[in-house]
């Protein structure tokens, strides 16, 4: 049919004046137009030259052992995670790690289209870590992934060639990993030819803002590849974070606190972004944090543990009280759900319990990120950062930069901080030393400084003194091996009285782990009396870090609990406080562990059911009683039963009588009775557990997520009858209702 010229019958009908012919035959003729013209106006169709995902590379051919017998389907052990490939699938040449070798090239195919598009990440070397097309034994093109440096990310990220000037030309693609250190691999997947032009990237990519709220509001998109963004105010660079910025629809709006920027111009600069991207446009201000009308009610919340407003927390830092109040400084990204531009992010607390969220105070300079440390009041004043009737509050922190060293910085109020302007106070001994604790030691009237030290595999806390804070000398090493990381990361050193005798005092050296060792110490070395003892027995538990300058004297713990929620725009808390003690066993002195007694002021409702006995024919007690937030406090005597069995929400806590362990969600750790008895207590939240038991011997924090409709509690014996001499019930209130 000649779309230009109706048939006959088509003609007769139009003469004759009828409106419907003459509609139908008008439709008829415009669907036949459509329907011959649409092969000539649809681009031709996209040909994918391989999106990996088989369980083989198909007629690829590898060479070495880097890319390993077929795609990956996301991180290999030791490598960070892998985000912005599509499917399951793709090419990772980190198989054996940076220091495997090979290529991987493509069958022979025809160059069809004007445009090859992919997705590429890993290591920037066009020489060794790179995607090749060859043609006639020649690479006319070649593409790599972003990183060049420490750091970065393993984001593939979209690139593409234009090849209109080979068009009709045979062709292979050829993956490249000749590289051996660091970044010494490629990613890639998803390459298909097109005829779509692909965005272009715009480098320097700004927006001017003139603030005139409180917030400003940046889009987010998980496992979006990295772009460094630069903060300008007034012209000046006050920070730059590597953030992965949404394109288009956000997964959530990261904020920055601009409360101290009113009526200043703020520039967003990003160093490169595609020409349709909305991330710097969609930007906007507000007097509250955009998406956040569920604050601290999310249901992923834990209710009584810190957590960060948004984005992810790791150690805890600069633990102290100062001006009545507790202070908790945290490692904080404030840009993403997983770790990165590091900050300290600041909380306050008058109970440890109820924490008001202020905000970072540290953030990263041209020294590097900002790693984990210390804080201590100097009553004295020794370095000179106070005022008449105001003793500074001095955080020790790591610049973790190149290099990598020590530095200060302080406060009088305990809410804006200076940097010491002459940083570093202690300059890189190797580039793995980090983490300071500091304390002030009474007898020698020094300030002491426990700082890792990783020399080689080996594991060293240095012990540093110091009369001001800001001028400190080696005084002793304390060798931690390599055995199982001791003393890895995060030191914490401090004195504690064995059972309360303050005539009987022990100093008490942590690593990160939580492992510890007992001693002494003169002021300048410290001297094992034990080998190194587990501290706590559970899972997802890291850097621990107790308070200094506790108004009475206790030695109070919390450490960084790995509970994160997916789906939520925060990660990661802390565990509930612990006060720590020393107690005397028939193998020496060990650590114990309590929650503290703050905690109490979230009971809301009381179930005591005293003494009774269990068997395995008895009843539920606890039938009926159905909280959201739990605390359970049990004391029984074993009697002839094999197993006592707390039941929380879904958790199982069985304590196993013959063998005094207890079992935790199937997570099996010693409990010796003490004096025949075992006291058991779990706190229970709505991402996590912990169960101390054995008088605070036994401590088992945990990552656990009960259903939101299971709110049962049970407990019964199994192999025989057990006595419960206290059982009591507390049904807990959210910490979070209090501003």
């Amino acid at each position: 049919m000649n779309p230009d010229k109706p048939s006959q019958l088509q003609l007769t009908a139009l003469r004759s004046g009828c409106f419907q012919s003459k509609v139908k035959w008008i439709g008829t003729l415009l669907t036949a137009c459509l329907t011959l013209a649409a092969p000539q106006l649809r681009a031709a169709d996209d040909v994918m030259i391989a999106d990996f995902e088989g369980g083989t590379y198909g007629d690829w051919k590898t060479t070495g052992e880097a890319f390993g017998p077929a795609p990956a389907l996301g991180a290999f052990p030791g490598q960070m995670a892998v985000a912005g490939f599509k499917g399951k699938g793709l090419v990772n040449s980190f198989f054996k790690g940076d220091v495997s070798t090979g290529t991987l090239t493509s069958p022979e195919f025809k160059v069809q289209r004007p445009f090859i598009i992919f997705l590429i990440g890993g290591g920037k070397n066009p020489e060794t870590t790179c995607m090749r097309l060859v043609i006639d034994g020649k690479a006319v093109r070649t593409a790599t992934g972003p990183n060049d440096k420490d750091g970065g990310t393993e984001a593939l990220e979209p690139g593409s060639w234009d090849v209109t000037e080979f068009l009709g030309k045979k062709a292979t693609i050829q993956i490249v990993d000749l590289a051996t250190g660091g970044w010494g691999h490629i990613n890639v997947d998803h390459i298909v030819q097109t005829e779509r032009k692909p965005a272009t990237w715009v480098a320097d990519a700004k927006r001017d803002i003139k603030v005139g709220k409180r917030y400003l509001n940046l889009p987010i998109k998980n496992g979006a590849a990295k772009r460094m963004v630069t903060t300008l105010v007034d012209g000046k660079v006050e920070v730059k974070n590597e953030i992965e910025l949404a394109d288009a629809a956000p997964d959530w709006w990261a904020f920055v606190d601009a409360g101290a920027w009113q009526g200043k111009t703020v520039t967003f600069k990003v160093d490169k972004l595609p020409d349709d991207s909305a991330a710097l446009t969609s930007i906007e201000q507000s007097d509250a944090i955009k998406g956040a009308e569920n604050l601290f009610k999310e249901p992923l919340r834990g209710q009584f543990h810190f957590s960060s407003r948004r984005g992810w927390i790791n150690d805890p830092n600069g633990m102290v009280f100062f001006n009545g109040e507790y202070h908790l400084f945290y490692q904080h990204n404030p840009y993403g759900i997983g770790w990165g531009n590091m900050h300290w992010g600041h909380a306050v607390s008058r109970d440890m319990v109820h924490w008001k969220d202020l905000g970072d105070k540290l953030m990263p300079d041209d020294s590097g990120p900002m790693f984990s440390g210390s804080a201590v009041v100097d009553w004295k004043n020794t370095s000179g950062f106070g005022k008449p009737g105001k003793p500074p509050l001095v955080l020790t922190y790591t610049a973790a930069g190149h290099p990598t060293v020590q530095s200060i910085a302080y406060s009088t109020d305990g809410r804006t901080f200076t940097k010491y302007a002459r940083n570093p106070v202690v300059k890189e001994i190797t580039d793995g030393n980090r983490d300071p604790k500091i304390i002030w030691h009474e007898p020698t009237k020094k300030w002491v400084m426990v700082l890792y030290v990783g020399i080689g595999n080996k594991s060293t806390v240095h012990i540093m003194t110091s009369p001001n804070l800001h001028e400190w000398t080696l005084a002793s090493v304390v060798e931690g091996g390599n055995d199982n990381r001791f003393l890895f990361e995060c030191p914490d050193f401090f004195e504690l009285p064995v059972d309360g005798n303050k005539a009987n005092k022990k100093w008490v050296l942590f690593g990160a782990n939580s492992e510890y060792t007992i001693g002494g110490f003169d002021g300048k070395s410290f001297t094992a009396e034990v080998p190194k003892y587990p501290g706590q027995l559970g899972l997802n538990y890291y850097a621990p870090q107790t308070f200094s300058d506790t108004p009475d004297g206790r030695r109070i713990q919390m450490g960084w609990f790995q509970v994160g929620p997916n789906g939520m725009p925060f990660h990661h808390a802390m565990s509930i406080p612990q006060e720590l003690k020393l107690m005397t066993t028939p193998e020496g002195p060990r650590m114990t562990r309590t929650p503290v007694k703050e905690l109490e002021s979230l009971r809301a409702k009381s179930h005591k059911l005293g003494s009774l006995t269990l068997s395995p024919e008895a009843a539920n007690p606890l039938a009926g009683i159905n909280p959201e937030l739990v605390e359970l406090r049990a004391e029984f005597t074993p009697g002839d039963a094999n197993e006592v069995i707390i039941n929380v929400r879904g958790a199982t806590v069985v304590y196993d009588t013959k063998k005094q362990e207890l079992v935790v969600n199937g997570h099996r750790v010693p409990a010796p009775l003490q004096a025949g008895r075992q006291r058991i207590t779990i706190y229970c939240d709505r991402v996590s557990l912990e169960v101390f038991a054995s008088d605070g011997l036994t401590y088992v924090p945990m990552a656990f997520q009960p259903k939101a409709d299971n709110l049962t509690l049970g407990i019964q014996a199994k192999g025989g009858s057990s006595k419960i001499n206290s059982l009591q019930v507390y049904e807990l209130k959210s910490a979070w209702h209090v501003k």
